[in-house]
């Protein structure tokens, strides 16, 4: 049998690693830690070597153990590499950075145009750049990687996730030039990470499959064959794809029409290779994955199991570790399946086997993912274990210095993944982060870990993942996990972008989430049937929240005025405008202040004193009740009579009125409702892929009109009503802004 990946074969065989060698190619970096370097490049086919030129000089500031978060670097560390590349960007290039530099390993970032002030390169000790921000021309291209290395004495590279990370072509082109791919072979990757060729290789090791068509699908055609035989719901797969890009379900055939030609465009977009499988979509399931590593001894151990079922377009949201779902035989047989699997192909390094959990607890082999999962750091967190240093010493040859039975779990761990998105449409978002902070990494409950790539100033660009920070929290159990990422979350301060914490803050607090015995992959669509919509607040928590505003006004005021001018004891109105829902509540306050930060408050639901802790103008304030439960507000912006906040997750403009302000604000007209189905607008910025309709077409309601893509995933544009086309704006190849007029209907008759 001989693997396919794409076009190119390797054999059944795995082949040996190549020994390393110093590369031949060097570069001479100043002693100021400047670096001159400009890779000229193309795609990674039959083109000819890149040329190192002497360009233009990027300073980078010197990278500390403060900045970093880790403890210098200490002798316990076993002697692996002299230096890594980073093949990747944003907050994985960071978190590779720190194990590299505390185990005494220096550091080379790559980086695209677009990239040239992020995070991960100011980290390293060096950095190359490696063409312009499209990725097709920079982070996928293997020439410009593969020269990179050797520009600069790398003697290994990490691929982090995404990108070449599973793509069997680089490690071949690493292990040419002597350069040490960290993560298993190119042939354990063309086996598990071509999701045909895993599916058959699983069965093969006694691993449970999901029932469908185990070749490529060609065409519509052959889509409509195989399910025939295996009947909807399907789900339609990219061969080389992973992350959530290139998946479709469908339930009928118009879905899996549309959903064969965009899972084939976005598995082309995101991982340079079309193919695409069908297979039985098993309904309600839990998604849950066992971390399998391996060395290059034969040697292969499982960890505790992550689950993942809680993903919005097939994209993972938020994961946790344990799972409530499983029990201790359940773990186990799924685990020895999984090291099974990793044995069979030869496997070494960190991996994950992804599987389908039914309610009986039956498992399906869902797929193999050949690097480190974006979710590594909950088993981080669980096992004490960091498999970024695991995979340098299999990557160097150590055997594996751990056997299954020393594998413990340490209570329970969550992740969120915090993205630049709106909540409601799960559509991306771009921008700058004009305010940036996180939270702090310790509360009562349990511990705070935030593996970002930004920092305040940073861009959110089109062409890449969304992906802000991956905020991990453990506790000493489920429900103290679940308090310290709720408290997180709350103290976790974004302002220049939409981002999806309301939408993360209303999960982990809902009471089936909270519960963990009703959770599937269709959590989100069962829970919010109409699309997320933060709750209203309910009065006694709105009426808090109306007296910590008032309290925060009181003591701004003070500031402006002499002491003699400012009411302690006095009414105000809060107007609270919620900028997701619309919804404006007016809450009347009686307030007192008894000294600098202690105030007294009493309203139709809420009467008490309260310690309010607000550094003037600083990011958060925190209100204390007597009975030591708080409430933490975001303060984001100063109006003209209020501020801009944040709380629970949500957005609200808060108007401060006096008894006379309020009687007057009654006579204001409010802005009338802009129609705007007259108009189709982009969702978000991307570029035009196809356009379904003429002018003059005559459509119906739900009918498709443009895709648009967006940080490689496609978007279905649907007319909301049925109607005539006027005049459409676009082309196919055309980038578009978020807002901007796409199509325009004609007048109604």
């Amino acid at each position: 049998m001989r693997l396919l990946f794409g076009r190119h074969a390797f054999s059944t065989r795995p082949a040996a690693r190549v020994p390393l060698r110093r590369p031949r190619i060097t570069l001479v970096t100043p002693a100021s830690r400047s670096l001159a370097t400009n890779v000229k490049h193309a795609s990674s086919g039959n083109t000819p070597t890149p040329n190192i030129s002497v360009t233009s000089t990027l300073r980078l500031p010197k990278a500390t153990d403060a900045t970093l978060g880790v403890s210098p670097s200490v002798p316990e560390f076993k002697k692996t590499f002299n230096k890594l590349l980073v093949a990747n960007r944003g907050e994985i290039a960071c978190r590779i950075i720190k194990t590299a530099r505390k185990m005494g390993i220096r550091t080379v970032a790559v980086y695209s145009d677009l990239d040239a002030n992020a995070l991960h390169v100011q980290l390293a000790d060096e950095a190359v750049r490696i063409g312009p921000g499209e990725p097709l021309q920079s982070y996928l291209c293997i020439d410009a990687l593969v020269d990179a290395a050797l520009s600069t004495q790398c003697d290994a590279v990490h691929p982090g996730y995404g990108f070449l990370s599973e793509n069997p072509l680089f490690v071949q082109a690493l292990d040419k030039a002597g350069v040490r791919f960290v993560g298993p072979s190119a042939w354990a990757i063309a086996a598990m990470g071509d999701k045909i060729q895993s599916k058959k290789l699983a069965r093969a090791s006694g691993v449970h499959v999901i029932p469908g068509y185990d070749g490529e699908i060609r065409s519509i055609d052959e889509a409509r064959t195989a399910v025939e035989a295996i009947g909807y719901p399907v789900m339609i797969k990219a061969s080389a794809g992973g992350g959530g890009k290139g998946m479709r379900i469908a339930w009928n055939d118009r879905e899996l029409r549309e959903g064969f030609v965009l899972a084939k465009q976005e598995s082309k977009s995101s991982f340079g290779d079309d193919r695409v499988l069908v297979e039985k979509y098993i309904d309600q399931p839990r998604h849950i994955e066992i971390q399998v590593l391996g060395d290059q001894h034969g040697h292969v151990v499982y960890l505790p199991e992550r689950e993942c079922s809680i993903q919005r377009r097939n994209q993972k949201v938020i994961e946790e570790s344990p799972s409530v779902h499983l029990d201790d035989a359940t773990r186990q047989a799924m685990g020895q399946q999984a090291v099974a699997l990793a044995k069979h192909v030869g496997y070494s390094s960190a991996g994950t086997v992804e599987f389908l959990v039914d309610k009986n607890r039956q498992f399906y082999f869902l797929e193999m993912n050949t690097r480190l999962q974006v979710e590594h750091p909950i088993t981080e967190y669980v096992t004490g274990l960091d498999l970024v240093e695991q995979m340098l010493y299999a990557a160097a040859g150590y055997p594996l210095a751990l056997e299954q039975h020393e594998i413990r779990m340490k209570g329970w761990a969550i992740e969120a993944r915090v993205y630049a998105e709106d909540p409601t449409t799960y559509l991306p978002c771009v921008g700058r982060l004009k305010t940036y902070q996180e939270p702090s990494s310790s509360v009562s409950a349990g511990t705070v870990r935030c593996d970002s790539g930004f920092m305040e100033g940073s861009s959110i660009h089109v062409e890449y993942d969304p992906l802000i920070c991956k905020l991990a929290c453990h506790g000493d159990t489920r429900l103290a996990a679940l308090a310290t990422m709720t408290q997180a979350l709350d103290e976790y301060v974004i302002d220049g972008v939409t981002h999806n914490i309301p939408l993360l803050r209303a999960v982990v607090t809902h009471p089936r989430f909270q519960a963990g015995n009703a959770i599937s992959t269709h959590f989100l669509a069962d829970a919010y049937p109409q699309g997320f919509r933060p709750d209203a607040l309910a009065d006694p928590e709105r009426h808090r929240l109306a007296a910590t505003l008032a309290a925060m006004w009181i003591k701004r005021e003070a500031t402006r005025y002499s002491p003699s001018h400012i009411k302690l004891d006095t009414t105000l109105w809060i107007k609270l405008s919620s900028e997701q829902h619309g919804q404006v509540s007016d809450t009347k306050i009686d307030i007192q202040q008894i000294d600098a930060s202690h105030f007294k408050a009493t309203s139709p639901h809420f009467s008490g004193s309260f310690c309010l802790d607000w550094p003037l103008d600083s990011l958060l304030t925190k209100m204390t009740l007597p009975d030591a439960s708080s409430l933490v507000v975001q303060y984001l912006d100063v109006l003209d009579a209020g501020f801009q906040i944040q709380y629970q997750g949500n957005t609200y403009k808060a108007a401060i009125l006096n008894e006379l302000q309020h009687d007057l604000s009654k006579h204001l007209k409010t802005r009338g409702v802009e129609q705007r189905n007259k108009w189709l607008r982009s969702p978000m910025p991307g570029r035009i892929v196809s356009v379904a309709i003429k002018e003059d077409d005559e459509v119906q309601q739900g009918e498709e009109l443009l895709v648009v893509e967006a940080m490689k995933m496609q978007n279905i544009l649907r007319t909301s009503h049925a109607g005539k086309i006027k005049k459409i704006m676009v082309d196919v190849g055309h980038s578009v802004k978020s807002g901007q007029v796409l199509v325009e209907y004609a007048d109604e008759a």
